[in-house]
């Protein structure tokens, strides 16, 4: 668990600088944990923190939907997202210090939006820094959900004008953390659970095979790829049953 929350302040913090850990590992795990569910027709896996390799159970096979795999991951998603709140928190704090002290925020986006009010030959990437600006500033707590419930690589910003603003740390925190790890973690979630699971693995393997010239060249290591992380799972499976037995 504290892994999750150390990649998602990884994931976040450092004004527009963070490592993408939802790609390098949450993401993967998922995905992981997905396709071992249809392989398996369980969730029956070690709990948290997994073996390097996720391996089946030796209990009877269950019913497998969306929702059984989204219970399965949930805790490890929300504390990735309940990280990058908190590694939200910077700005927010950098830029309220500035405002109670009177100085100015040293930042170039946020310094720059004065500037870009009135004007009307604005580019998009202007024009939605404005557009959040706004909305964090004249929505509150509910501009603040709406930025942070979806991929937003402005959102340090919102943090920015928060501080710069004096708005109350429970509000900003407070939706901030709702967004993060309650609406956008369980859309990140259902978008790679809905991606990796079984039928629509088969539909993007027929799909690739359609692929013009370069189809049947990639169909074949795709299909030989996941074929040898099904014989993993399956491989380890009497393995970790054993492992669980002696360590009762």
């Amino acid at each position: 668990v504290s892994t999750q929350s150390t990649g998602g302040v990884l994931s976040s913090v450092g004004l527009g600088t963070g490592l993408h850990t939802f790609l390098l590992y949450l993401g993967p795990h998922i995905a992981s944990v997905t396709m071992a569910a249809w392989e398996c027709g369980s969730v029956d896996f070690p709990e948290p923190p997994y073996p390097e390799q996720i391996t089946c159970g030796s209990g009877p096979a269950t019913t497998i939907d969306l929702w059984t795999i989204v219970s399965k991951v949930r805790l490890e998603a929300f504390m990735w997202g309940a990280g990058t709140a908190l590694g939200e928190l910077p700005p927010y704090f950098m830029a309220r210090a500035a405002r109670l002290s009177g100085q100015k925020v040293e930042d170039e986006d946020f310094n720059e939006l004065d500037d870009l009010k009135g004007k009307d030959d604005l580019d998009i990437w202007s024009r939605a820094k404005l557009a959040m600006h706004t909305l964090v500033q004249r929505a509150g707590f509910i501009g603040i959900l709406l930025c942070a419930s979806i991929p937003n690589p402005l959102f340090d910003l919102a943090g920015l004008t928060c501080g710069h603003f004096l708005v109350p740390f429970t509000t900003f925190f407070g939706a901030t953390l709702i967004g993060k790890a309650v609406v956008k973690m369980h859309i990140q979630m259902l978008f790679v659970v809905f991606i990796f699971s079984k039928h629509h693995l088969e539909a993007l393997e027929t799909l690739i095979s359609n692929i013009p010239e370069i189809g049947p060249a990639i169909h074949a290591p795709f299909v030989e790829f996941m074929d040898k992380q099904k014989a993993k799972l399956r491989s380890g499976g009497k393995q970790w049953y054993q492992r669980r037995v002696r360590g009762g």
